[in-house]
């Protein structure tokens, strides 16, 4: 199984459960707009539009998001591969999401002491230099004062911005033939590329973000290789007692043994995805032996 977050975030927002049909029961025009990527997995990337940049559905969602799509009247880019054009109000879902991590994780990392102040502030500022009180900036004490007027500004100077966009191009995203993020069209494009750049530099290759996400590569797979292994052991009917002990901290929905090894490894995959990363510590200690 190739996981893509976006994928089981259509799983978890339609997927049945205890007795209730149809997962959160949202409205089809809510789950086209929440779906960044309206294909299946395979194949891989095959052109640079933007909506094959990743895939949107496991295929066991695939009969539901086939319905979706044509209830909605998704223009289809591929109807072998079951590919489409986004839904419109995607590309704002998209920009929501890429203004919001983006400006935070910056933030996040000035406050982490990974970035320093007064050389991050100056990005910043390059983001508001339209709309920023410098009166009022300057009469801010403390660098969380600042820095929270700047995140507010920048956050409503690119929020607008992919308004403006949106509209400007209204007709090729109806038509689908927009295909590359909003973010990429405004005229703030140099100044969050600067921004992404620093962050990737100072934040996410940062020592301490790099050893958290090698020790997590470790857990995910240590975790997936024993409750998968466990699940299919039971399903051929030789499950040792540890393989028992493992499928009994399971939820109950996931300890049904399923047929199909596809949704047997699907299940484990949900289950591991939905712990905090706390839990998932955890769970793995406990499983090493390490604690108690």
């Amino acid at each position: 199984i190739d996981f893509e977050g976006n994928a089981n975030g259509f799983k978890i927002l339609t997927e049945s459960r205890e007795g209730v049909e149809g997962g959160l029961r949202l409205s089809y025009a809510t789950l086209g707009a929440f779906m960044k990527y309206p294909k299946e997995s395979l194949p891989k990337k095959p052109t640079r539009h933007i909506a094959d940049k990743k895939f949107g559905f496991f295929q066991s969602e695939k009969t539901l998001f086939k319905d979706v799509a044509a209830d909605l009247g998704l223009l289809s880019r591929d109807a072998k591969n079951h590919s489409f054009s986004r839904h419109p109000l995607a590309f704002l879902v998209e920009a929501a999401d890429d203004i919001c991590y983006t400006i935070i994780d910056f933030e996040d990392g000035i406050n982490l002491g990974l970035i320093e102040e007064e050389f991050a502030l100056e990005y910043l500022i390059n983001l508001v230099r339209d709309t920023i009180n410098t009166e009022k900036y300057y009469q801010l004490k403390t660098k969380q004062d600042r820095l929270s007027y700047l995140r507010a500004l920048a956050i409503g100077n690119l929020i607008n911005e992919a308004a403006e966009v949106f509209i400007a191009n209204e007709a090729a995203i109806l038509s689908g033939d927009y295909n590359i993020s909003l973010l990429e069209k405004c005229k703030y494009e140099a100044q969050i590329n600067d921004i992404i750049k620093i962050s990737i530099q100072k934040i996410y290759r940062s020592k301490e973000v790099v050893e958290k996400e090698i020790s997590g590569y470790k857990i995910l797979a240590d975790l997936l290789d024993v409750f998968i292994t466990a699940i299919n052991n039971s399903y051929e009917g030789r499950a040792s007692n540890y393989d028992k002990l493992l499928l009994n901290l399971l939820p109950e929905k996931y300890q049904q043994i399923q047929d199909n090894v596809y949704h047997r490894i699907l299940s484990v995959c949900s289950f591991i995805a939905g712990m905090s990363d706390g839990a998932a510590i955890l769970l793995h200690k406990k499983i090493k032996g390490v604690e108690i």
